[in-house]
């Protein structure tokens, strides 16, 4: 190590910290400040990255959990070579700029997650260091560790106290995994007040009751130590290791060590007194010196470097392990072709939940890059992969992972997986249980990743379990959230049609929407047809319908009934199967027309749950057969007998409401 020029890196890092918060007016000071010789000491001696090639499949990854730190990461990559400007930080937090608030995947080349929402970019970090360990235990072989490569995050205390954090911190000690060093930036202050005042536990001692690897930096501003630190926990074998990194937030500032310098702009004489300190008070705002430049040159020369050997040792790899080879060459370049679905045998009468699973367990043999799970609720919501096993500490070859009763964290961690890139992670639980992993979902459609989220138990019909497990509000509030595919199944063929949506996804998450009970199989449901979000699935009997009836999921089966009861009664209307808004919204103004006439002005929308939203497609003067409650405790049949849900009174609404 160059003290020296260790020193001057560090205070160039707080110093542009400085800088871009007092011209942006706006911004968080105190954690970059305290954080910078711990950032500084990983990326410059630790870290494994090529910045001219930021998407190098075995480069280790980073997350900045603490995402309100953000100008730590800008400095850092700006410093290290990769396409990050100085006028780009000087744009920071400004409109359209690649320096937005808090890191954004997509947005800023070197970002490898999404992080604010304190606690997921931990959890994220998890599920990239399962999928590290996945993809390690399928190809490395003796002599080549092809795939090799750490998960590094920072933390700080507001992560730790997030309970998403807590919950993918049991499942990575649990699965022993020792390629996942998290640096804790332990300030000891939040943004209200001294940490003490919420939080006064042995952190250390309860990470070890996890099963991890505990380290402690006393002097978070010694770069030995913290380097010491990171190479202790690179040789552990057996667990992930958590380094308290004791720090000081503000460091260089009159207001150093409280919580008044965790967040806003300092006054100009205090910005004068910092800049003093870092010895920067003599030069232009945004100044980096020269040598310190020269400095981080190693970060870019060693990352190719190390970039260059792996592509000698994977080509030497593929001659001497051909089918592996050609298998992860095609995971590394996104070439793994998705399987026929439509060509899936599916027959009778059967939950969509039980179609769904034969469909997974189809389709892996073809599609081996699925990996996950559910929340303690794998043999309902039927997500497990059958012929294949779970993961464990030291096998993690399976694609099954058992989360345990932890939604949340399942739903960052299966987004970690899908960031990896190589894979494609899923998770699933029970419909009314997604309010708990919301925020996760929410992340995944912010950063366009395709994760895919299974809800089965998708309305009243789960009966005796009660109002607390049956959902009323849960799909429209998905149905609510920008760049998400909600798509809510009506029978075999729209489950087969969810999952070719799913798959093909590549910017956009997949919620897909499953029932509990058994639904008929119908004759006229169309497996490309139901992949432009809404069809005709029946046809007014005389060709020229007076009404629609529009239906989702298991209610279009009911939707049919009632089309049949009002051709009875000389009404005939045209029956519209919509198992997804969000794919219907985005067709053509001509194929809308089409499906929903705007001529056709009497319309029904049935489905058995919250009716908010439906105007949009119904009128407002249109019916919505639905229910705005929360249910009841008893069988899934005493139920809907209670609420009248069948189709004669589906029937009988549409009567008295347009043929009065």
């Amino acid at each position: 190590m160059n003290t020296k020029l260790d020193e001057l890196s560090i205070n160039t890092i707080r110093n542009l910290t400085l800088d871009a918060v007092q011209k942006a007016q706006h911004g968080h000071l105190g954690m970059p400040l305290g954080a910078a010789a711990m950032g500084y000491t990983l990326w410059r001696y630790h870290l494994k990255v090529n910045p001219k090639d930021a998407n190098w499949f075995d480069r280790d990854r980073f997350i900045l959990s603490a995402g309100h730190g953000s100008m730590l990461l800008y400095a850092l990559l700006n410093l290290s070579g990769f396409p990050l400007t100085v006028d780009d930080i000087k744009q920071f937090r400004q409109l359209h700029s690649l320096t937005p608030g808090h890191p954004e995947y997509g947005k800023t080349i070197g970002v490898d997650a999404s992080t604010g929402p304190l606690g997921q970019g931990f959890a994220m970090g998890v599920g990239m260091a399962i999928a590290q360990a996945h993809l390690a235990d399928r190809f490395n072989k003796p002599d080549f560790p092809i795939i090799n490569h750490y998960t590094y995050v920072i933390s700080g205390d507001g992560d730790l106290e997030e309970g998403v954090c807590q919950e993918a911190a049991s499942i990575a000690g649990n699965l022993g995994l020792n390629k996942l060093i998290v640096l804790w930036d332990s300030n000891k202050v939040t943004s209200d007040a001294d940490l003490s005042s919420s939080n006064t536990e042995d952190e250390l001692q309860k990470f070890q009751s996890m099963g991890w690897n505990t380290i402690e930096v006393l002097d978070g501003n010694n770069c030995q130590q913290i380097s010491s630190a990171i190479s202790q926990a690179q040789q552990c074998s057996d667990k992930p290791t958590l380094i308290k990194v004791n720090t000081i937030i503000g460091f260089g500032s009159t207001l150093q060590g409280t919580s008044s310098i965790h967040s806003d702009p300092v006054s100009d004489v205090e910005a004068q007194y910092m800049k003093k300190q870092f010895g920067f008070v003599n030069q232009p705002p945004f100044y980096i010196p020269q040598e310190v430049k020269k400095w981080f040159e190693s970060v870019g020369k060693n990352g190719s470097q190390e970039e260059q050997s792996w592509f000698d040792l994977k080509q030497k790899y593929i001659q001497k392990y051909p089918e592996l080879g050609r298998l992860l060459e095609d995971i590394i370049q996104k070439r793994v072709e998705i399987p026929d679905i439509d060509k899936i045998t599916l027959t009778g009468n059967q939950a969509t939940r039980a179609a769904s699973e034969k469909i997974l367990n189809t389709i892996y043999s073809q599609y081996p890059i699925l990996v996950g799970g559910s929340g303690d609720l794998g043999s309902s919501n039927k997500t497990t992969i059958k012929k294949e096993f779970f993961m464990s500490k030291h096998r993690y070859q399976g694609p099954n992972i058992y989360f345990g009763v932890r939604e949340f964290s399942m739903g960052a961690i299966a987004n970690g997986l899908t960031l990896h890139g190589g894979l494609k992670g899923y998770a699933g639980t029970f419909l009314v249980f997604s309010d708990y992993m919301r925020n996760a979902i929410r992340q995944a459609a912010i950063m366009k990743v395709p994760t895919i989220f299974i809800f089965t138990h998708d309305s009243l019909y789960v009966g005796q379990d009660g109002p607390t497990h049956q959902p009323v509000e849960q799909l429209m509030s998905l149905r609510a959230m920008p760049n998400l595919t909600v798509f809510r199944a009506a029978d075999n063929i729209e489950v087969k049609a969810a999952w070719e949506i799913a798959l093909q996804s590549s910017t956009t998450p997949t919620v897909i929407v499953l029932n509990r009970q058994s639904v008929p199989q119908l004759s006229s449901s169309s497996f490309v047809k139901a992949q432009k979000g809404a069809y005709i699935i029946s046809e007014a009997s005389n060709n020229h319908p007076q009404g629609i009836i529009i239906a989702s999921g298991s209610e279009v089966s009911l939707a049919l009934k009632a089309q049949s009861i009002l051709s009875k009664n000389k009404v005939f209307v045209r029956v519209v199967s919509m198992p997804s808004w969000e794919i219907f919204d985005s067709q053509s103004l001509e194929y809308k027309h089409a499906i929903l006439p705007s001529e056709i002005q009497n319309r029904m929308s049935i489905e058995l749950g919250a009716t908010m939203g439906w105007q949009q497609y119904v009128g407002i003067n249109g019916v919505r057969m639905g229910y705005d409650k929360f249910g009841e405790s008893a069988p899934a049949a005493d139920i809907i007998k209670m609420i009248d849900f069948n189709a004669e009174h589906a029937a009988s609404l549409y009567l008295k409401s347009f043929l009065k």
